[in-house]
């Protein structure tokens, strides 16, 4: 049966105790992590966030009644004791940070019982991730999982009292809003008081921390909650944190250098790792040239090579044809990989066709002088030879090679295909931290299948100025002034300058295929906003998710959400998304549920 803790007042955390507080009388709360009966002794280790302290349950210390109910204890009751701080004299257990002393119980109190849980409350547990979630309020007690919680507490602290110290404005903004769909998909939330309309949540807080800026806020920041209807994949949730800010009167050099130093101050903080300033840049052509990605690894090389001109005329129809057509041919060496089965070589040529490669060509230089080669056979003379040179491959080399009228294929293959590599053979340093800012992004990307340019980023993004006269003639050269912080191969933030000129922002509207009405319908209270002095302005945002995520060594964001959904966007813990029960409450809304097979077939 519970006891009640009335009259008794927790003196510290277990892993607070230390060996100054030797004699001193103090009283613990936690759970038990688990409890051995020596006959005469029982010792129990009792946790709490902290960490663990080590219980002795003594009769002749504590009495006759305490110690039969100290007999009845069991993992994950939740308990509160009271007693003397001793030392373990020589029996110290190094593994915990109070290893050295333990409490002498004299009074004991079970608050509650606890059924025997699921899966052991332990680090280590090879447990399913669905029943971990289900019963999220137990995994979060296993210490490493809420080691990792804490730190992003942490992290979340020390972004605040960064940017507050330099002079930033925590202001939260709504949550629902007008749908402004560009993009992902909105999550949108009926209105009972007005029939037919929606509110959505918002995918960031963009529009409304622009107009901070026309306000004259002129500096703003917000850990603010994002709602994105998307294909979830590791690294995404449904819903998720960004790190939001704003400045005005600023440019490029002005966000990236507050950025580094935010990044240089929570990194040392809570890593203890000192990044060295400034941080490297990368254009974002030189980025997909170099690496097939706008977030590239920089932890290990094996650049891509163009070998375009080299093969322009060569004997292989395949690579000659492409470039008559107008595509690019691209290659990489693995050093040391000629040796590779054939078997593996196929995956690789299956991996890359996923990525929508037409093939894969191999050129393997064996130890021994001789070749194996999907096309090597097809070559003139010295051509073979003019390849090697220009890749620098020796015996004992692999070379990888891909072409395509799309060089966004060849690319996208090919960066694919190296971070592959690069984990499959072990190049990429693990202890590294590889801060990247990709910038001068393309304005816009074609969609083939709107039949119209898309913003690469959002189209509130400022054209870099040189570019703006091809706003009309070419869209497709147009470069942003937009930047992403990239981290070993992660994209864990993004920003602009933003468009302040209504006239620009016409311009760019139109281009993605807005008629004045339409745009005006959707983002009328902008470019009102517009009309009446707006400053120059920037901003970013990082995933805080996913920098936390790096900061603890996860590799998933769900070890630094306290409940995050699982990977096809439900709640297992709370059956959720679920039907509602209540038909007036659809009712009210004006919503009538019909089933999705039928209206399918309509």
């Amino acid at each position: 049966m519970a006891e009640s803790m009335r009259g008794l007042h927790r003196t510290c955390r277990c892993a607070h105790l230390t060996e100054s507080m030797i004699g001193q009388e103090v009283t613990m709360m936690g759970w038990v992590q688990k409890s051995r009966n020596k006959g005469g002794l029982i010792f129990t280790d009792l946790r709490d966030r902290s960490g663990i302290l080590q219980i002795l349950f003594e009769e002749k210390d504590c009495g006759q009644e305490v110690f039969e109910k100290a007999a009845r204890l069991r993992s994950e009751f939740v308990i509160a004791v009271s007693g003397i701080v001793q030392s373990r004299g020589k029996d110290i257990n190094a593994g915990l940070s109070t290893g050295s002393i333990e409490l002498s119980a004299r009074e004991l109190r079970i608050l509650s019982e606890s059924e025997v849980p699921p899966f052991p409350i332990e680090d280590g547990i090879r447990t399913k991730e669905e029943l971990r979630l289900k019963y999220r309020y137990l995994d979060l007690r296993r210490p490493e999982l809420q080691k990792r919680i804490m730190t992003r507490a942490r992290i979340s602290f020390l972004i605040r009292r960064f940017l507050t110290e330099n002079g930033f404005l925590e202001i939260e903004t709504p949550t629902l809003i007008k749908s402004t769909p560009e993009g992902a998909r909105d999550f949108l939330v009926p209105s009972r008081l007005h029939h037919g309309s929606f509110y959505a949540l918002p995918q960031s807080p963009q529009l409304l921390k622009q107009l901070l800026m026309v306000s004259g806020m002129d500096r703003y920041f917000q850990l603010a909650r994002c709602y994105r209807d998307e294909d979830l994949r590791a690294d995404r949730q449904p819903e998720f944190t960004q790190v939001d800010m704003e400045l005005s009167f600023a440019d490029v050099e002005d966000v990236l250098e507050l950025n580094e130093r935010l990044l240089q101050f929570i990194f040392r903080e809570v890593c203890g790792v000192e990044l060295t300033l400034p941080l490297r840049r990368m254009r974002w052509i030189d980025a997909m040239n170099d690496y097939g990605s706008d977030k590239p690894d920089l932890r290990f090389g094996m650049k891509l090579m163009d070998l375009t001109e080299l093969l322009r005329d060569c004997g292989f129809s395949v690579f000659s044809d492409c470039v008559r057509e107008g595509g690019i041919i691209k290659g990489l060496k693995l050093p040391g990989g000629a040796g590779m089965p054939r078997k593996k070589i196929d995956a690789y040529t299956d991996f890359v066709k996923e990525c929508g490669a037409k093939g894969l060509a191999y050129l393997s230089l064996m130890e021994d002088g001789s070749c194996k080669s999907s096309f090597a056979k097809f070559l003139r003379e010295g051509e073979k030879e003019r390849l090697c040179e220009e890749m620098q491959a020796k015996a004992g080399d692999l070379l990888f090679l891909v072409s395509d009228r799309d060089r966004r294929v060849v690319w996208n293959s090919l960066g694919a295909l190296r971070l592959s590599l690069g984990r499959d053979f072990s190049l990429i340093d693990e202890k590294a931290w590889s801060f990247l800012w990709v910038t001068e992004f393309p304005m816009f990307e074609y969609s083939e299948e709107l039949g119209r340019f898309q913003a690469m980023h959002h189209p509130f993004t400022m054209p870099m100025e040189e570019d703006l006269p091809l706003l009309d003639t070419d869209p497709g050269a147009v470069r942003a002034k937009a930047y992403d912080i990239v981290l070993n191969g992660t994209e864990l933030g993004g920003g602009s300058i933003r468009i302040h000129q209504a006239e620009v922002q016409e311009r760019m509207l139109e281009k993605l295929g807005f008629t004045r009405e339409r745009a005006m319908e959707q983002f009328g209270f902008l470019m009102q906003a517009f009309r009446y002095g707006v400053p120059p302005h920037a901003g970013l945002a990082y995933g805080l998710d996913r920098l936390s995520m790096w900061m603890v060594g996860s590799d998933t964001i769900r070890d630094v959400i306290a409940f995050p959904k699982g990977k096809d966007g439900s709640d297992a813990m709370m059956e959720a998304p679920a039907p509602v029960f209540e038909e007036q409450q659809l009712l009210d809304l004006g919503i009538v549920v019909s089933d999705r097979e039928e209206a399918e077939k309509d």
